[in-house]
């Protein structure tokens, strides 16, 4: 983004301060961006890569200031890996999203995940986070991850709400839903939530504020929707496995970006055989 240079402090507004990590990626646009809420005393949400370059920016933009809290909303190592060395320079605590754990059936944990991440306190739906003149709510949106939280800040500016949407809700990109810990009905009736809600702004954790929350999820559930019904259509076609079904529907799709349109596939078909919609042979998938 030409208005976010990598690591320096970009205003929002009043009470919110963004700074870009280098990080860089097909799966994360420009970088993961940090946002830095207050003014006298600060909570930081989502610190991003453990990257010399980011916390060095990070501490420059603290300047000393009390932080109250450090903020996580889902344990991504684009996300999480550096409150630990923020949290021991500011003495803040980690508080947010649930660590990650190995499922019971052993599913492989995902590469992208931080195994390390290690909260302080875990935030449940509606727990607020304070300081002077800022207040911030947890929202449980679930389905990018299982742990995935938004914070909500109430004292945004022109009297009307500020969502911080982590990787639930970006302008840029949908966001990949990946199987085990990513679920297709969960980040369903997440986005359906945010519907009911009249945050004025959005500021996700990848790419540009998102000035009109309503129309984007509207057009975001939209989009899944089409989705479902294309794996659908190749169904009744007949029985196809994952590779095959994501071929026909990414024309032109980079090849970095392969794996996680087969993820967010498989994520359909698991929910879409929850339904009792479609059923799965070894690799190959039907409809009922």
């Amino acid at each position: 983004m030409a208005d976010a240079p990598t690591g320096i402090p970009i205003a929002l507004e009043p009470l919110v301060v963004r700074v870009l990590a280098p990080n860089p990626s097909p799966y994360t646009f420009t970088g993961t961006q940090t946002h830095l809420v207050g003014t006298t005393d600060l909570a930081v949400i989502d610190p991003g890569p453990d990257d010399p370059r980011h916390l060095a920016a990070l501490a420059a933009t603290i300047a000393g200031r009390p932080v109250r809290a450090i903020l996580v909303t889902h344990h991504h190592r684009d996300h999480s890996p550096a409150t630990r060395a923020l949290a021991m320079a500011t003495g803040a605590p980690i508080v947010g999203a649930a660590p990650f754990h190995r499922s019971d059936e052993g599913a492989p944990v995902d590469a992208a995940f931080d195994a390390d991440y290690a909260p302080d306190r875990v935030l449940a739906d509606g727990e607020r986070v304070a300081g002077d003149g800022w207040t911030l709510s947890a929202l449980a949106t679930p389905g990018h991850t299982s742990n995935h939280l938004s914070f909500a800040l109430a004292e945004a500016q022109a009297g009307a709400g500020a969502l911080f949407s982590g990787d639930h809700v970006m302008a840029w990109s949908t966001s990949v839903v990946s199987p085990p810990d990513g679920d297709m009905g969960d980040y369903m009736r997440s986005l359906q939530r945010l519907m009911e809600r009249d945050d004025r702004v959005y500021y996700p954790g990848h790419g540009e504020a998102v000035e009109n929350p309503q129309r984007l999820v509207r057009g975001m559930l939209g989009h899944r929707k089409q989705r479902e019904g294309q794996i659908l259509r190749l169904l009744r076609e007949g029985p196809r496995d994952v590779p095959a079904m994501v071929a026909r529907m990414y024309a032109g799709l980079d090849p970095r970006l392969a794996p996680a349109a087969e993820r967010s596939v498989l994520a359909h078909l698991i929910d879409l055989a929850r339904r009792d919609l479609v059923s799965e042979e070894g690799a190959t998938w039907r409809t009922r």
